[in-house]
């Protein structure tokens, strides 16, 4: 039996009877004391173990176009948890390692967006979001104004916007994002490999069902009216 419960903005969200035990509540307050760890959270294709090896151990995942030097530290996160953010999801702009939309996180929108926060270190984060800008890893990130404002913006590009969303057993839950918002630029639907990877990561977290993913990714503005439920969840049996 899967349970359906009303997302902000009337979107029903199915879940199964044991989400609420496996989600983890994010405190929306920001963290006081600053740690070596936080929970770097992914809402795109990082959600996804193999997808995120790249970023952190190097190499080329599947379906990608580029390879990536990885981490300073290539150890794997310590834990991986599934939350939910309040925002919203969109895809915009053309990826040239996946083609099509990629994933970006308005946390000033209606709504609220799947994603997993995986245990790793402040210099696992630094070097991430470097390669998530195009950057060379390697370089430390300053932390003190993202903690303390909860929004740091570091350039005008995609990906260069860190954000805060709280904090989950006392340490900071980052991502990073654009500087623009949802409604602020074209979507543009993303392609079958990223989607894959976005919505297999999200059913492997283990809060969510089949339905519920493929309700969600095709709900998204960008695919919204180009990706349908069923298609997200062909991809999904494929991927089984």
């Amino acid at each position: 039996m899967v349970i359906g419960e009303m997302r902000e903005g009337g979107t029903m969200l199915p879940r199964s009877p044991s989400a609420k035990a496996l989600l983890r509540t994010v405190d929306s307050s920001l963290p006081q004391n600053h740690s070596e760890r936080v929970w770097y959270t992914s809402y795109g294709s990082n959600m996804h173990l193999d997808r995120l090896a790249a970023y952190i151990r190097g190499g080329r995942p599947k379906g990608a176009a580029k390879e990536y030097p990885g981490c300073r530290n290539p150890a794997m996160p310590t834990r991986s948890i599934p939350v939910e953010l309040t925002g919203a999801m969109y895809f915009a702009t053309e990826s040239p390692v996946w083609g099509g939309g990629r994933a970006f996180y308005d946390p000033h929108a209606d709504g609220r967006v799947l994603a997993r926060a995986h245990m790793v270190t402040t210099d696992q984060f630094a070097d991430i979001a470097a390669q998530e800008m195009y950057r060379e890893p390697g370089a430390d990130l300053d932390l003190v104004a993202v903690l303390a404002q909860g929004r740091a913006v570091l350039g005008e590009g995609r990906y260069e916007t860190l954000v805060c969303a709280g904090q989950v057993e006392g340490l900071p839950v980052l991502t990073f994002t654009a500087p623009w918002g949802v409604q602020d630029i074209q979507w543009v639907p993303p392609s079958p490999a990223y989607v894959r990877f976005l919505a297999s990561g999200l059913l492997t977290a283990g809060a969510w069902d089949v339905e519920a993913v493929a309700s969600y990714v095709a709900a998204c503005p960008g695919a919204a009216g180009h990706w349908s439920e069923q298609d997200v969840c062909d991809l999904l049996c494929v991927d089984a």
